[in-house]
């Protein structure tokens, strides 16, 4: 999956941020850019060469990473801040299998850190632009929340529209009869009727000869619940036939399968009902 990259203006600046394992991630080197637009590996350079740097690095990388590599820390802490000591965001990387920084190769890479350390490094550079830069961020993510809350109630709103329409379908009672032995026994010249009579109770003709006011058909008329099931019924019905099952072995079990569905639709439609 690609990760998700955002940008923010602080102070003129921009400033990538990039979600990694759902957790915001900053550009240390759109940050350092503010400072040194033409060197910024120099100034990130330049803040990891601090032994207050690695230290805080470090206890950030025991608090959230259980693969940190301890003894390759606390050879980098004995160094840092002599003259010869250099660190780059890769070779503290590598070494310690740190997860706080990233490091992006290419033109549109860059140094990447964890949220609480991009705050630390940018306080480092100036406390003025960590301000900036933290208000813009919140910013965003109040942005974000707003989205999702929007979200969120358009889903509601769906749920209770589809809510109205399953308890306007169950106002009368929907549970299919239990075929009769004469049923049982009869031979229908169409699989589609085989369906009716085991869902509905009747076929199609017989509907129409008990509705002839009415227009459409017997399948017009039916419910959301009742429709579910048909179509689980032909899924069904289509897997009894290729096993070499008869119409009537097949009505029989096709009209014990509609009529446990159909209660479990009911049950499950009650239950929200009361939870609402």
């Amino acid at each position: 999956m690609p990760e998700k990259k955002q940008t923010i203006e602080v102070k003129g600046t921009p400033i990538t941020i990039m979600q990694v394992n759902q957790q915001d991630y900053i550009s240390l080197t759109n940050i350092a850019r503010h400072k040194n637009p033409n060197e910024p590996k120099d100034i990130v350079k330049n803040w990891m060469r601090s032994k207050t740097t690695i230290e805080f690095l470090g206890l950030w990388e025991k608090l959230h990473n259980p693969k940190f590599k301890g003894v390759e820390f606390d050879s980098f802490v004995r160094e840092a801040g002599s003259n010869a000591f250099v660190l780059s965001p890769t070779k503290w990387i590598e070494n310690t299998h740190a997860i706080g920084i990233i490091s992006k190769p290419g033109n549109t890479g860059g140094t990447y850190a964890h949220k609480d350390i991009a705050f630390e490094f940018a306080a480092w550079l100036s406390a003025e632009f960590k301000l900036y830069l933290i208000m813009e961020f919140q910013r965003l993510k109040d942005e974000e929340n707003s989205v999702k809350k929007q979200e969120w109630t358009l889903q509601r709103t769906l749920s209770k529209i589809n809510y109205r329409i399953h308890t306007d379908a169950i106002k009368e009672t929907l549970i299919p009869p239990v075929i009769t032995k004469e049923q049982s026994t009869t031979v229908y010249a169409s699989e589609a009727d085989l369906l009716n009579v085991a869902l509905f109770g009747q076929t199609a003709r017989q509907w129409r000869d008990q509705n002839q006011g009415k227009q459409g058909n017997i399948r017009d008329e039916a419910s959301l619940e009742q429709l579910v099931v048909l179509t689980n019924l032909e899924s069904i019905n289509a897997l009894l036939i290729r096993k070499g099952y008869s119409q009537t072995e097949r009505l029989q079990q096709l009209n014990e399968v509609a009529i446990q569905q159909m209660k479990s639709l009911l049950a499950n439609t009650a239950v929200k009902k009361l939870s609402r």
